[in-house]
């Protein structure tokens, strides 16, 4: 039987059988009242040889099936299939082979040149690592990552929105591109997100902080102007994963400190006005006050401010046990610091701010200066924290001690990569190869759902993702 009927050639070989076996009979029959003819016998004797040539013939060739609903002639849909039969040297159960290409490309997207290169390259390295770890421990069996890394600088010599924005289209171009490390910059992530929101492709960036790329509530500080998650979000599902704490879990992680830890109870509030100090300030004073905290003050000055002696003669009538500030070095950080010195009562006074902060400029102007204790938060480890096995195989491979965002951008490929594997193992198929547009936004739908579940354990902790996309690690330095 073929494909569910008798093959046409095989029911004439049957008939002609049954006229042999008849013809037997009556030669028979005749032998016994006549003398045989012996060019009948010869000729009976020859077809059964033909026949019998003709049947074999038939067994050994390919099986032909088709799929149901054909307009072919046996009444099946579909082009036919060969399966090859043992005799043509075939096995009946071919091995299961890779569907699509065996090459799958990861791609980045971060400054490496110029201006930044001293925090974007030793990102960029630590993917490479990590890929080059994977395919030589054959992390995907029966595939090869392959690395496509993109420069964001443009003609300033720093990351540009603009150049970021084209590196993403160009890689989204390439089917094969599973999924994007990067990038570095908030500004760069905000012109990046909408594009590729809509292909969709995975974006994971190592050190993005800002909360308005994926919070709009108040505490955020992402509201009105600064709700940005409407146009970034286009489409209204998440492709954007960061394992950078947010800014407004810095302020928390400060409030919690100082309350906790050094046991102050008073504090007064100063922002800059600008969406990440509004966030940090915000956040810091619900956190204080749930702590039991008192506020003695919140005041919110333009960025441009320079002068803030009326400010800070205000706040040292309150006589608060802290001063924090929700802003970045140039924007007040490093001049109250400074002015508060000249303040009576002000002095001594602690100051604590959030990573921005956390700079060579603002520790190398306060630095000879007097005053009361400094305390800053940020959300990276410090590469001597950092597991010795890492630094070790970063340090051979590049002859150079890792960056503060190396365990990250590693974290993140190989964040990635497990994702990858994960859409494989549940049926995904990679594109067929680099122009197969039609391929590409399945497989790459695929990885990103595989993101959302995701559970790893790496160099820089625990990593998994909330609804937002944003690392459910909070881990803050103080």
């Amino acid at each position: 039987m073929y494909g569910g009927i008798m093959d046409p050639l095989v029911l004439v070989i049957a008939a002609a059988l049954i006229v042999l076996v008849v013809g037997g009979v009556v030669a028979t029959m005749r032998y016994r009242y006549t003398r045989p003819n012996t060019a009948s016998v010869r000729m009976i004797a020859i077809l059964t040889v033909v026949l019998a040539v003709l049947t074999v013939g038939v067994y050994a060739l390919p099986r032909v099936t088709a799929s149901p609903g054909s307009n072919s002639p046996l009444g099946f849909g579909g082009s036919p299939t060969v399966a090859h039969s043992p005799i043509a040297g075939r096995s009946p159960t071919p091995t299961r082979t890779p569907s699509g290409s065996t090459v799958i490309k990861i791609g980045s997207d971060l400054p490496v040149s110029g201006g930044d290169a001293s925090v974007g390259l030793p990102i960029q390295n630590a993917i490479h690592l990590a890929i080059d770890e994977a395919n030589a421990n054959h992390s995907i069996p029966g595939y090869t990552l392959m690395f496509a890394p993109r420069d964001d600088v443009g003609p300033s010599g720093v990351h540009d929105p603009a150049v970021g924005s084209q590196n993403v289209t160009a890689l989204i171009g390439d089917a094969l591109v599973a999924g994007i490390v990067g990038p570095f910059n908030s500004s760069v992530s905000k012109a990046e997100m909408p594009i590729t929101n809509q292909a969709p492709i995975a974006l994971i960036s190592p050190s993005n902080t800002t909360p308005c790329l994926t919070k709009n509530t108040p505490l955020s500080g992402c509201t009105g102007v600064n709700d940005l998650v409407a146009s970034l979000r286009l489409t209204g599902t998440i492709n954007y994963f960061r394992i950078a704490v947010t800014d407004d879990n810095q302020a928390i992680a400060a409030a919690n400190y100082l309350f906790t830890t050094l046991s102050y109870r008073k504090a007064y509030v100063i922002d800059d006005a600008e969406s990440y100090g509004i966030g940090l300030a915000n956040n810091f004073i619900q956190e204080w006050q749930t702590n039991g905290g008192s506020l003695a003050g919140h005041d919110s000055l333009p960025s441009t401010t320079t002068n803030f002696s009326t400010e800070l003669a205000k706040v040292a009538a309150a006589k608060p046990d802290v001063i924090y500030f929700g802003g970045i070095d140039a924007t007040g950080g490093t001049a109250i610091r400074q002015q508060m010195l000249q303040v009576q009562g002000l002095q001594n006074t602690p100051f604590v701010g959030g990573d921005g902060i956390y700079t060579s400029t603002f520790a190398t102007t306060i630095g000879a200066n007097n005053g009361g204790p400094v305390y800053s938060t940020t959300a990276f480890l410090d590469v001597t924290k950092l597991p010795q096995d890492f630094i070790s195989r970063y340090q051979n491979a590049y002859g150079q001690q890792p960056g503060t965002y190396s365990a990250y951008g590693y974290d993140c490929a190989n964040i990635l990569i497990q994702a990858i594997k994960t859409a494989l193992a549940n049926g995904a198929n990679t594109p067929a190869d680099s122009a197969d547009a039609a391929g590409a936004p399945v497989f790459r739908q695929a990885v990103i759902q595989a993101l959302k579940q995701i559970s790893y354990n790496g160099v820089t902790g625990h990593q998994s993702f909330d609804a937002n996309g944003d690392t459910t690690a909070k881990n803050i330095l103080v």
